[in-house]
């Protein structure tokens, strides 16, 4: 696996002052976390580092923003996240450490603290990257993907923000606040599902493309199959494979398969239009193999989509030897 370069960071040696410093008498939890700084603060989410004083490590802490720590919605959302990535344990999931209430009694998860850059970040600089970089961090997420669908989980918001790749080589797939479960007779999830996941009507004016709130559709929409944008009850897995064909397609050309300023023409694109082939319009060599692959996973129709273990075969293939011939656009 290549490695993603970054700059330095602060220091994060293990010194024996801080290995053989023996734990209080008596444990406070209240006091068990230091804050040192926020990390990213989401529409409903914050994450923040702190130092774990009991086992002397810097640590993720996600919890709900002070407005929305008693919305029963957030609430299930977050403890689902909590879970899901607790119970996938992949070397492609985020490692999730403890799970509780803070002295409020508001929901706190700790989770693995990675140095990195998100796929968003690495695709805006997409001509500092060879492809078998990025087609590698693509691979390492349908590794992960292909794990919890035989574990019955449905990610449901692949987007390259939701990416992260580290400079010691880990690729980890992040957010599983959306994932979809199934009960234990196969049925699947209640209402109370669909209230995590619903939008009664997008406002068509609106120009942001990335909702994430209520009243809105989730996750993405350049990344959301035909099947999440109907809202289908019956969605399963294969709502993952379109949405990390959208990734990779967006890895081989440099943008999305549908994009727009108006909402409305990106959801009706993506219900009833079929992308253009990549190599139509990429600036960079394409694979024949990666983009038969990538059109494959764009299919309206769920049944017709590969599974993602046979995605993650394609993937594993010779397909660097198979360059349509092209020539540099722009």
């Amino acid at each position: 696996m290549r490695t993603f370069q970054q700059p330095p960071r602060e220091s994060s040696n293990v010194f024996l002052e801080d290995t053989d410093r023996p734990l209080p008498e008596v444990l406070n939890p209240s006091t068990r976390y230091m804050p040192l700084g926020e990390i990213a603060k989401g529409g409903k989410s914050l994450i923040m580092s702190v130092k774990d004083r009991h086992l002397a490590r810097v640590v993720a802490y996600k919890t709900l923003r002070p407005e929305f720590v008693q919305d029963p919605i957030e609430q299930r959302r977050l403890l689902r996240e909590a879970r899901v990535s607790a119970m996938l344990q992949h070397p492609n999931t985020m490692p999730v450490y403890e799970l509780g209430r803070d002295r409020k009694g508001n929901y706190y998860f700790t989770m693995k603290f990675v140095h990195g850059y998100t796929l968003r970040q690495l695709l805006d600089f997409r001509d500092r990257y060879d492809l078998t970089q990025l087609v590698e961090v693509i691979e390492q997420i349908a590794l992960a993907l292909a794990y919890a669908h035989s574990r019955r989980v449905a990610h449901r918001d692949i987007k390259p923000e939701n990416i992260l790749a580290g400079p010691y080589g880990e690729v980890l797939l992040l957010d599983w606040g959306l994932a979809k479960v199934w009960n234990k007779d196969g049925t699947s999830t209640d209402a109370q599902d669909e209230e995590l996941t619903r939008d009664p009507t997008p406002d068509p004016t609106k120009r942001d493309k990335s909702m994430t709130g209520h009243g809105k559709l989730q996750g993405t929409l350049c990344h959301m199959s035909p099947e999440q944008i109907r809202r289908d009850s019956d969605i399963d897995v294969s709502t993952d494979v379109y949405s990390l064909g959208t990734v990779l397609y967006e890895v081989l050309t440099g943008q999305p398969p549908f994009d727009s300023d108006k909402t409305y023409e990106v959801l009706d694109w993506v219900e009833n239009k079929e992308p253009a082939e990549p190599s139509s319009i990429a600036k960079y060599p394409v694979p024949r193999l990666l983009e038969r692959l990538c059109m494959q996973c764009l299919q309206k129709d769920p049944a017709k989509r590969p599974t993602m273990k046979d995605m993650v075969t394609l993937l594993n293939e010779d397909w660097a030897s198979d360059l349509i011939g092209f020539k540099r656009k722009g």
